[in-house]
């Protein structure tokens, strides 16, 4: 009987110092998992490469845009530049928060406004701040892109999408970034549909964006490496402007007569409500009242506010908006 109690006892301590082993080698797998999620990222910007040992976590954007990329991706920066400009043209949800500090203009920001955040990370547009950028660097490490690429390296469209999923590397959040690209093509394709359903895509159009100087109109038109006009591809349209020459920034600046070149398209403008050079300086001026699209009152005005320079949720909006000004 004894030597049975014995033979029990053996085996009941081999069992438990299995479960000891198999609870130590959980908790290790545990812990490598979770050191995994830490692990060292190496992110891209226009300057080269950055490697990262921790996932930021204080971040000051010093362009509109990658405050947009922030929060696609559900992140609010602690600080950034020129937050009522971007309060008055970027029109996204989800919205900035409003202990968000701002730290001057995207021209000249606040060097120890931007300091005072005490920021693991500036994300800025490198054209902006060349001059400043070693200042920057002491503050916190810092990436820069260039959101208007230069001839044959792609357009704004194309590098708008891969800063953003490149941020979102940055911050593990690939998976979120990939969704909100899922749910912008979703809308186009949507978008696209509903033109074709109404038979408006039958013509190209041409984008502008107009304004006065010193009294004078100044007319934008969109060319094909602009975002604006890239989204509007991606609704099923085609732009109808070409020029010669490639503009950086992705228009040309020109006059009323221009437009008589293209005068089978559809007229997109965005214009101020306070400054509309359609119905001011150029009402009654032949050169416009006799335009094809004039006449056949296929012109279109976008909202004053619209914005054709921003991220994914941007683009969202402005797809909508060419939507509603065809289809209304």
């Amino acid at each position: 009987m004894k030597k049975g109690y014995f033979i029990i006892i053996i085996v009941m301590a081999a069992l438990l110092a299995a479960c000891g082993n198999n609870s130590d080698q959980d908790e290790q797998a545990g812990q490598e998992n979770e050191s995994s999620g830490s692990e060292a990222v190496t992110i891209e910007d226009a300057y080269g490469e950055q490697t990262f040992d921790q996932t930021p976590e204080r971040v000051v954007v010093l362009e509109w845009v990658y405050a947009e990329d922030l929060l696609a991706l559900g992140i609010q920066p602690v600080g950034m530049a020129d937050k009522e400009g971007y309060h008055n043209w970027v029109n996204i949800e989800p919205e900035l928060g409003e202990d968000v500090q701002d730290v001057g203009t995207r021209q000249e920001p606040s060097l120890e406004a931007i300091a005072e955040l005490n920021p693991d990370l500036i994300i800025t547009a490198g054209y902006r701040h060349e001059a400043i950028m070693d200042s920057l660097k002491e503050i916190a490490p810092t990436l820069a892109y260039n959101p208007y690429p230069a001839e044959g390296e792609g357009n704004q469209y194309e590098e708008m999408t891969a800063t953003f999923q490149e941020l979102a590397k940055l911050f593990g959040k690939q998976d979120k970034a990939d969704q909100v690209l899922s749910d912008l093509n979703s809308t186009y394709q949507q978008a696209e549909q509903e033109i074709s359903d109404a038979g408006m895509d039958d013509k190209p159009f041409v984008l502008s964006q107009a304004y006065s100087s010193d009294n004078s109109p100044v007319i934008r038109l969109f060319k094909d490496n602009a975002m604006a006009v890239q989204i509007m591809e991606n609704i099923g349209l085609e732009n109808a402007y070409q020029s010669d020459g490639f503009q950086v920034y992705g228009y040309d600046e020109t006059s009323v007569e221009t437009l008589q070149n293209f005068q089978d398209a559809r007229f997109f403008y965005i214009v101020q409500e306070e400054d509309n050079i359609f119905d001011d300086q150029l009402k009654g001026n032949p050169a416009w009242e006799n335009l094809q699209f004039v006449k056949q009152n296929e012109t279109y005005q976008l909202p004053g506010d619209t914005w054709t320079f921003g991220g994914p949720l941007s683009a969202e909006v402005f797809a909508e908006q060419i939507k509603e000004a065809l289809i209304e």
